[in-house]
């Protein structure tokens, strides 16, 4: 089986240890953070097998109602049913367009329309090789009058990102409560972003891209690439110029290669893995009320370390991890980050943040600890390694991909689940 994130290949690894605590490291700059009350409990996480028989899987979202749509990074969408059963005709195949010769290249992310219901549209993020040049796509399709089949030649490239290496790509991708589409990219690959990529404001590589695209009231499109430009950029990204100069799109900079990045459902909150170089994998917080602008260090930092100062500012202008950790023990390699739970089985997982590393299958959970930081909790090796994205149903019940092919149910043994779980994706029970 192929990596898809980290440059090597580390063995699966068993953690043999109880649960345990972790120092958070870093603060999250000036802005603030809900100071909820601990509960005090320490969650016993499992996984639950739900669907098999994938490939090359590497995300899974859902499209507002019960089915769940997976991502094989050579470039094909399967429908997962409630039952877990997989439907065995695609809803997209674009392996032709599709570049996945390299590790981190491939299908890598998809984001349905808030209004997807009415309008059908869905979006991807995925590279392409055309005439020996390595771009990022950022493209729209459509469904068919069948939902479980959508039009491969709908596609409408809005735009694209040229990519001077194989790596750091990022992936997902996801719509806003603000209703904008939000594009994580990568410092465009090597090693130590050698062309300081990510602190150049005159590209997208490294940085939050924010697009509108509805082509609602807003300026033109800056740094389009050779797609269609057939969005605005909103008047409150915070670096707005004018054409030329600094690219109109950015929301944030400082960023390697952050692979998967997902809004709170509930706050708002952007919560952001950031995949390190030698050393340290981290997880960034943005609050829903940021008016975007934050850098988050890259390279001047890797993780709350200097990395490479040369040109850097001084230190309060970054900003720096919620929560990072050291690649060494236990054999870290590549953080992936998740979600909030918000869903309404698990009543102790309520408001934590879970997230895992691809080497190690170590997992984490981040509980606010009513001082405006996290306490970070540690997990043993749940079943084996290899897992690339977390996954959210339209309830809010999380699930968990791993490359081979399989799709797990993350549950909580601490308490009973207020629901059985059964073949659907039903709601709890209203309160009495």
């Amino acid at each position: 089986m192929r990596r898809l994130l980290p440059l090597l290949l580390y063995p699966a690894i068993t953690i043999a240890q109880a649960p345990g605590v972790d120092s958070v490291h870093g603060t999250t700059g000036s802005a603030g953070i809900r100071t909820e009350t601990p509960s005090g409990v320490t969650l016993q996480l499992d996984l639950v097998q739900f669907a098999t028989g994938l490939n090359e899987l590497i995300g899974i979202v859902n499209a507002g109602d019960d089915r769940l749509f997976a991502l094989d990074q050579e470039g094909v969408i399967r429908i997962i049913r409630s039952t877990g059963a997989v439907e065995p005709t695609p809803f997209l195949n674009i392996t032709s367009r599709v570049d996945s010769s390299s590790n981190e290249e491939g299908l890598l992310g998809i984001a349905f329309h808030p209004q997807y219901a009415a309008n059908g549209f869905f979006y991807l993020q995925y590279t392409n090789t055309t005439m020996g040049t390595r771009r990022t796509r950022i493209s729209r399709f459509s469904v068919t009058g069948d939902p479980d089949v959508a039009d491969p030649n709908s596609e409408n490239i809005l735009l694209t990102i040229t990519q001077p290496q194989s790596n750091h790509n990022a992936g997902k991708i996801n719509f806003g409560p603000d209703g904008y589409l939000y594009i994580p990219m990568g410092d465009g690959g090597g090693g130590g972003d050698t062309s300081n990529n990510a602190q150049n404001t005159a590209l997208l590589l490294g940085k939050v891209v924010r697009i509108d695209v509805d082509s609602g009231p807003g300026v033109t499109p800056d740094c389009v690439g050779i797609g269609s430009g057939d969005y605005t950029v909103p008047n409150s990204n915070p670096l707005i110029d004018g054409a030329g100069g600094v690219c109109d799109e950015i929301w944030a900079i400082g960023l390697r290669n952050p692979w998967q990045s997902t809004f709170d459902r509930d706050t708002g909150d952007l919560w952001i893995g950031d995949v390190g170089q030698d050393a340290v994998e981290e997880v960034n917080r943005q609050p829903a009320a940021s008016a975007g602008g934050e850098n988050y260090g890259w390279r001047c930092y890797e993780g709350n370390d200097p990395f490479n100062l040369a040109g850097c500012g001084p230190i309060g202008n970054y900003t720096f991890p919620v929560f990072a950790y050291n690649q060494s023990p236990g054999g870290h390699c590549t953080v992936v980050g998740g979600y909030v739970y918000r869903g309404g089985l698990y009543p102790n997982m309520q408001g934590r943040y879970l997230l895992t590393d691809y080497c190690s299958g170590r997992f984490w959970d981040l509980e606010p600890n009513g001082m405006g930081g996290y306490t970070a909790t540690t997990h043993t090796n749940l079943q084996a390694f290899g897992y690339t994205s977390f996954g959210q149903d339209v309830n809010g019940e999380l699930y968990l991909a791993q490359q081979s092919g399989t799709v797990y149910r993350i549950i909580d043994l601490s308490t009973p689940p207020l629901l059985e779980f059964s073949s659907g994706f039903e709601d709890p029970p209203p309160s009495p």
